[in-house]
């Protein structure tokens, strides 16, 4: 059977056939529209599979530190998770459990935290997350240096709950990339509704573009099948 994002690529691939043979500017800025659906379905799908693939790995995400001489490092690569009272962030940084303690900062506030790690390696390393999904407990928040890692432990002001998103921005972004239709039905049907309203909202002579270009785009892909 094939998987979602293959039904998905054998849409764009008929929706660009269609485009070449559609003159008819109203099925042209439909079809434009639905492949710009397309495409982003397809990469809302990879990003999910990419996802789950680093998931399934429990340890933190390494951190890859760039080669510098000495000032402050950014810290991007995270990993965490969360319980009934806290959210988890979990930061690899090796040798950390070696500096002393007052060197390793964190600053909470309701909605922000940021990390701080002094003279790690000859190197500064450092983490601001601001716009955090939800608020925390400032008193309630902690950190703990274990071998190799740091983990900032957020307070839940509200246990309980469930942090689907560990920002405010991330959840926006990611409700903006969600696809226009439905992602349980057939990826095919988005397509083929878009078709059918404009097959038959439109006059004969779009009628006589959809059916001329739909044709020849079977055929082509007929032809195509038989060359493999």
């Amino acid at each position: 059977m094939a998987s979602a994002v293959e039904e998905l690529q054998k849409d764009l691939e008929e929706v660009k056939v269609l485009l070449e043979k559609t003159t008819r500017k109203r099925v042209r800025d439909a079809l434009t529209s639905e492949k710009s659906k397309i495409e982003t379905e397809i990469k809302n799908k990879m990003q999910q599979k990419s996802q789950k693939a680093e998931l399934d790995n429990e340890k933190p995400a390494a951190v890859v530190a760039p080669i510098t001489t000495g000032y402050t490092v950014k810290i991007s690569n995270y990993g965490w998770d969360q319980s009934d009272k806290f959210v988890k962030i979990y930061i690899t940084l090796t040798g950390v459990h070696q500096v002393p303690t007052e060197n390793v900062q964190v600053h909470f506030t309701e909605r922000s935290f940021d990390l701080l790690v002094k003279n790690l390696n000859g190197k500064s390393y450092s983490m601001i997350v601001n716009n955090l999904l939800k608020p925390i407990s400032v008193e309630g928040s902690s950190k703990k240096v274990k071998t190799d890692s740091v983990i900032i432990l957020c307070r839940k002001k509200v246990e309980n709950t469930r942090w689907d998103y560990l920002t405010q921005v991330e959840k926006e972004c990611r409700e903006k990339e969600k696809p226009s239709y439905d992602t349980e039905t057939d990826p095919s049907e988005g397509l083929m509704n878009v078709l059918k309203k404009i097959y038959e909202d439109g006059d004969d002579d779009m009628k006589r573009t959809i059916n001329k270009a739909w044709v020849e785009s079977r055929e082509k892909q007929a032809k195509g099948d038989t060359e493999f």
